[in-house]
């Protein structure tokens, strides 16, 4: 494995592009996009203040900047650098900006979550959302509807929307006392739904708002953390502040397996892979050409770890707001022993108060 020389970047803000060809960072009020096979810099952006956010859309031909200390967004074009656009919310604000799945449209969130704005690049048209709760989005895989979490009257509800034209297709109250989030299953049947902390549920609704299923593993403790649907849409994972990882089925949605958190992994039936830095000796005497300099710089391999593997644990600071206690998601694993050969399964990996490395 080899490393490039060190680019400056500041917030952290460096995204690649849908289509793996360009990486756009942010140097302050700069957006710097860079060709992925050479790092040259293809265009360079100057926005109008420091950037807060940036985003590409689907087909990786726009990028946004979100400068929210303005309530602007500027829309910058790949192949056409002279082009681009600037979106000004005005004295509503902004703390939130989102691409469509078209790619044509931008979602802008207001301050204190008065409406969503829905503007259009090709038409130049605006439409708006009142009183969305807390900016809760989420596209359907295909990009054919958006829902969207309101609060009315003390009340919770989803509204979807096809994205096709904007209209409202269904709005229904879900059962919730304080919605913490939504997400559409990958295959868009269903969406999930779930409460805050401090209650341990679980709503699973269809398209025309009917509640297909719901959960909850316990009561009188904090309860969900996050959740991940599997690929294809047949596993529901659940992640607990109990340290557990809980999978439901699509089709009776009752837990079909329930995994902890051990401190120590059993490697008898999986291969684990560690990452070795190796580096050549120095070779006598200080001066040594930029070319020859490049043979002694660090190198990485794989090594195969042999038994049990102790993760590395580290506790969450709980002085500081949201503390990292991991999360959830789906990946595809290969077991190798003696009876399974290359066998691949699709397992939940999960990681609660892990470090990050």
């Amino acid at each position: 494995m080899n490393f490039s020389e060190l680019f400056r970047q500041t917030s952290q803000l460096c995204k690649f592009s849908p289509d793996g060809k360009y990486l756009a960072a942010v140097v302050e009020f700069r957006l710097i996009v860079r060709d992925v096979d050479t790092f040259q810099i293809q265009n360079l952006y100057s926005c109008l203040d420091t950037i807060q956010c940036i985003e590409w859309s689907s087909d990786s031909q726009f990028v946004l900047c979100g400068l929210y200390k303005r309530g602007v967004v500027q829309v910058w074009s790949i192949e056409q650098p002279d082009w681009n656009c600037k979106i000004d919310e005005g004295s509503a604000g902004l703390c939130g900006v989102h691409w469509s799945p078209d790619g044509r449209h931008i979602l802008t969130t207001a301050d204190f979550n008065l409406r969503v704005t829905v503007w259009s690049l090709i038409t130049k048209s605006v439409s708006y959302i009142s009183l969305p709760l807390l900016a809760f989005i989420d596209f359907s895989s295909e990009g054919k509807y958006m829902a969207l979490a309101e609060r009315r009257d003390c009340k919770d509800f989803v509204s979807i929307f096809a994205c096709s034209n904007w209209e409202l297709v269904k709005h229904f109250q879900t059962d919730t006392d304080d919605l913490a989030g939504i997400e559409w299953s990958p295959d868009g049947r269903v969406l999930g739904v779930w409460e805050s902390p401090l209650c341990y549920k679980i709503l699973v609704y269809s398209v025309d708002g009917r509640c297909v299923s719901k959960y909850s593993a316990y009561e009188n403790a904090l309860g969900v953390k996050s959740i991940a649907w599997s690929p294809t849409s047949q596993f529901l994972a659940i992640g607990s502040y109990d340290e557990k990882v809980r999978i439901l089925n699509h089709i009776t949605w009752k837990t079909v397996a329930e995994h902890s958190h051990p401190a120590i992994l059993d490697c008898s039936n999986v291969v684990v892979y560690k990452e070795v830095e190796t580096r050549a000796p120095l070779p006598p005497g200080d001066n040594i050409d930029a070319p020859t300099a490049t043979l002694f710089t660090p190198q990485s391999k794989f090594e195969v770890q042999q038994g049990d593997i102790k993760l590395p644990i580290t506790k969450p600071d709980i002085n500081k707001a949201n503390p990292k206690i991991g999360g959830i998601w789906w990946t595809l694993v290969v077991i190798v022993n003696t009876c399974t050969l290359g066998m691949i399964i699709c397992q939940v990996l999960y990681g609660y108060g892990t470090s990050e490395d």
